[in-house]
């Protein structure tokens, strides 16, 4: 009975350590983009994923969606932060996204973007004319 017991206890041990091996990350998010909206609302660029464990993704954006909105804009050096994940690979997908913006030449941004229990909180700054309110999806693929 206390080798059964011993036995159980080890494995016990070894079953926490691998749990502990896909331990949360944090991970943030270079990027810039440009795009363009009349009704419809569109931009596109590039961006690099860190993780606090050594990994890193470069990235393509994309940004799509709909409402009453005008301008065209660019967001250099914009950044991201995302929400605690397992593992790098599940910050790829598609976003919801949705916003009221205005701004006149230089102007600033931020917003969150939601995928089940992955969030992405976004900032930048860039040039443009844009007023409006849109909504659609923001999606990350690997480059």
């Amino acid at each position: 009975m206390k080798r059964l017991i011993g036995i159980a206890g080890t494995a016990l041990f070894f079953l926490a350590g691998a749990g502990s091996a896909s331990a949360a990350i944090d991970c943030e998010m270079d990027f810039s983009m440009s795009g363009w909206s009349a009704f419809y609302k569109t931009a596109k660029g590039s961006g690099t994923i860190r993780c606090n464990n050594g990994q890193s993704m470069k990235v393509s954006i994309r940004t799509k969606g709909g409402g009453i909105t005008f301008g065209k804009q660019r967001i250099d050096n914009g950044r991201g932060k995302f929400s605690e994940v397992n593992n790098i690979k599940d910050l790829l997908g598609t976003y919801a996204s949705g916003g009221a913006h205005a701004g006149a030449v230089k102007s600033s941004a931020a917003s969150v973007v939601t995928k089940g229990d992955v969030s992405l909180a976004l900032a930048g700054t860039g040039e443009g004319v844009d007023i409006g309110i849109d909504f659609g999806k923001f999606v990350i693929s690997r480059r």
